[in-house]
């Protein structure tokens, strides 16, 4: 789950899973980032990153609700995000104000969550190769 385009540290976060997807899909696994932009905004993000895994919307940030994620951004957030030109209601078509945690998950087969990161510091990711282990743990490769 990720913020939007116009947040850099996401930005980042998607390039390196980008660089980490061969490990990935080695192990049988795929990925895809969530993000409450609109589709174009993920269209976008998928070029921007040059990435070759999916970018799903979370329309009004419901998946972000269901998995206790999404937040309310402030009065105050919500005027500095205007002024460095990140209006919210326009990349997510959502007057809401409302944005993900960044969080990373390994679902496995059977849709039991096997490994979950969730920080509130957005500028604070794991690196993709944690994921490594808990996909060899899961022997998602033999299942495949």
């Amino acid at each position: 789950m990720f913020r939007g385009i116009w947040c850099p540290y996401c930005n980042l976060d998607l390039q390196a899973l980008q660089a980490a997807l061969s490990d990935i899909t080695a192990r049988g696994a795929s990925v895809v980032a969530i993000s409450p932009q609109t589709a174009a905004n993920s269209r976008k993000s998928l070029r921007n990153n040059k990435l070759t895994f999916p970018i799903l919307s979370d329309v009004r940030s419901e998946v972000a609700n269901a998995f206790g994620i999404r937040f309310k951004l402030p009065d105050y957030l919500a005027e500095l995000y205007k002024q460095f030109g990140n209006n919210l209601p326009i990349f997510n078509n959502d007057p809401s104000w409302v944005l993900p945690m960044p969080a990373r998950y390994v679902i496995d087969i059977d849709g039991i969550i096997a490994y979950s990161e969730v920080n509130p510091d957005y500028t604070q990711r794991p690196d993709p190769s944690e994921l490594l282990p808990v996909l060899d743990r899961l022997g998602v490769n033999q299942a495949a």
